[in-house]
């Protein structure tokens, strides 16, 4: 399969870890930067996925993956380095800093982090991306819900 841009790649790639489940697509926009985002349990990655990316497929496994993409006229962008960090802190306050792992697939990059999860917990997550060239991060915050049984 070839693609004609590295948003494409990305596109894909994020379509293909989130496979087979339902994708919503969520995504922030800074200034020439979009930061795209989404948590799930790992039990949805097909085993092959889980053995390429090394992650562990569980049910009470989630899984954070953010892309970074620069904006460039005329497509959809292009993924870019960035130094990444994220927490997530539960309702009862119990706050997570997340281990966040670059990967490379072709011209597609990927952060990605793991953490254990129980059923119907509910995560807030703060990420913070600094795509390379730049002084100050920008902060990504979302809440997801997660549904182990």
């Amino acid at each position: 399969m070839q693609f004609k841009n590295v948003a494409a790649v990305v596109i894909a790639g994020v379509m293909l870890i989130a496979s087979p489940m339902s994708w919503a697509e969520s995504f922030k926009s800074f200034g020439d930067y979009d930061v795209h985002y989404n948590a799930f349990t790992t039990d949805f990655l097909s085993p092959q996925v889980a053995q390429t990316y090394k992650i562990q497929r569980s049910k009470n496994r989630a899984l954070l993956n953010i892309s970074v993409l620069k904006k460039v006229l005329g497509t959809p962008g292009e993924s870019v380095v960035a130094v990444v960090r994220a927490t997530a802190r539960n309702l009862s306050g119990q706050l997570r800093s997340l281990d966040v792992r670059k990967v490379v697939d072709g011209p597609a990059i990927y952060y990605l982090a793991t953490f254990g999860v129980n059923n119907e917990e509910t995560m807030d997550f703060e990420i913070q991306v600094t795509p390379q060239g730049n002084d100050a991060p920008y902060v990504v915050k979302f809440r997801q819900q997660f549904f182990t049984d």
